[in-house]
């Protein structure tokens, strides 16, 4: 399992592994039944403590994206369609949010930024 953390980003270990893991399921990386590493392989292989792993499965779990049985370890959960949409949802919104942020920063105005989104909606070039 490919996970890169950051000491510099401000986000806690634990957060940026549960994101990344998340974000694995979210996109199909990982699919429903499939098995985590335990949580001491995968400490031992990010250098870091069980405990933090503990923390980023605990979240997981918590937030419905896997599910973990004593002795046996952690799995991808079958994802509820509406936990799935609402996930995409809210990143669409911090991306839109950014887009939104630099757009003002650079002096775009809305009918612009909309006729960008349109273009890129469509996966046009806008040489229609």
């Amino acid at each position: 399992m490919d996970i890169i953390l950051s000491n510099s980003s401000g986000e806690p270990i634990y957060s940026q592994i549960s994101a990344q893991i998340k974000q694995m399921i979210l996109d199909g990386t990982l699919k429903e039944g499939d098995a985590l590493p335990s949580m001491r392989n995968l400490a031992m292989q990010l250098r870091i403590s069980v405990i933090t792993t503990k923390r980023a499965y605990e979240d997981l779990e918590r937030e419905g994206f896997i599910e973990s049985y004593t002795g046996k370890g952690s799995f991808v959960k079958a994802q509820n369609k509406e936990l799935f949409r609402e996930e995409q949802l809210k990143q669409i919104e911090e991306l839109l949010s950014e887009a939104c942020e630099k757009s003002r920063l650079c002096g775009l105005e809305l009918s612009e930024l909309k006729e960008i989104l349109e273009i890129m909606y469509n996966g046009g070039d806008g040489n229609d």
